[in-house]
């Protein structure tokens, strides 16, 4: 299939937030590369709304994700990959569980453009050097003759963010991550602050989480009372929507950062020493990244000078050039 582009194609991304937000891109070139396949998705739930909506994929498949024990589970994926006629598979998870799916294929197998052995296109990261997952997708699909991969283009994300009756001015915080992973997260006691400095920027403190945050955003909300706490209120879309309109964000190392880059708002993302930011950083037009052994170390005065100098300051005078809607709903998302 490496010059023939019809039949049936299957992209495996199964996970996780972040990730899938950046192999948008990867999705929507190889949707470029195959414009008369059928093309199918394997993810998992959470994302199978935002791939539906891309346009990439004319099936969205949910992978159960059997356990090792679920024999049943195992037998019913593996009928349902070799009933799929394809004849290629992207497997963009690059996992020991996508591994076994390749297995589970039987002979004879399609191409598949992936990192098994035995696989028809195998990429081998090169040794020594940390790529970001964007160059390493990148570097995969040029095996299988897609010779470039864009940043992601979301202008597909729609959202109707009226219900939050946001001011005309203001910004995202992300104080959530993974939550078996603390060291990742600044402190909360820390975002309260920025919280503050914000407000009293003329931006109003939007804070975005699920129930797993609602402790900390709810101390944030607590000493800043101008924040408006939206635990739980914002779907993917919404988030991407919000992020259109917002003047900055900041936040941790977690998944909504990487959509919120992508949807073209100007970001601060912290790092801790439990993450590269040379593998996972946020990409878009417009990312700053601060990186400490310990995010407690990081002080508030590092995190203020890295936002944007064209946020209002009503003390110094300024005023806010925000742009209106239509205009900012063109800005490039490329780097």
């Amino acid at each position: 299939m490496s010059e023939r582009r019809d039949g049936r194609v299957l992209v495996v991304k199964l996970s996780a937030f972040g990730d899938f937000v950046m192999s948008i891109g990867a999705f929507q070139a190889i949707r470029t590369h195959h414009p008369e396949a059928g093309i199918v998705l394997l993810t998992t739930r959470p994302y199978a709304a935002l791939a539906e909506a891309s346009g990439c994929f004319e099936e969205v498949w949910l992978d159960r994700r059997p356990g090792p024990l679920d024999l049943p589970g195992w037998l019913a994926l593996g009928r349902r990959l070799r009933h799929g006629g394809f004849a290629r598979v992207y497997d963009l998870q690059r996992s020991q569980r996508s591994g076994w799916y390749f297995r589970l294929l039987g002979r004879p197998r399609p191409e598949w453009v992936g990192i098994v052995p035995g696989c028809s296109h195998r990429y081998r990261p090169p040794a020594g050097r940390a790529l970001h997952i964007l160059d390493r997708q990148a570097a995969q699909l040029a095996l299988a003759g897609i010779a470039a991969v864009p940043p992601p283009d979301l202008s597909f994300v729609r959202a109707d963010t009226g219900r939050f009756a946001l001011p005309e001015d203001f910004a995202l915080l992300v104080p959530g991550g993974a939550a078996h992973r603390p060291a990742k997260r600044w402190p909360a006691e820390r975002f309260a602050v920025l919280a503050r400095a914000l407000a009293a920027r003329g931006l109003t403190p939007v804070l975005l989480g699920t129930a797993a945050e609602e402790d900390a955003l709810e101390a944030i909300a607590a000493a800043c009372p101008e924040a408006r706490d939206l635990c739980g209120q914002a779907g993917l879309e919404d988030i991407a929507a919000l992020a259109r309109e917002a003047r900055i964000a900041v936040g941790n190392d977690t998944g909504p950062m990487h959509l919120i880059a992508a949807a073209g708002c100007p970001v601060v993302s912290l790092f801790s020493g439990e993450s590269d930011p040379a593998k996972v950083a946020p990409r878009g037009p417009s990312v700053a990244v601060l990186r400490r052994p310990k995010l407690a170390e990081l002080a508030l005065e590092e995190v203020l000078a890295a936002l944007p100098p064209d946020l209002p300051n009503p003390a110094a005078g300024t005023k806010s050039s925000r742009a209106n809607p239509a205009e900012r709903e063109e800005v490039p998302t490329d780097e």
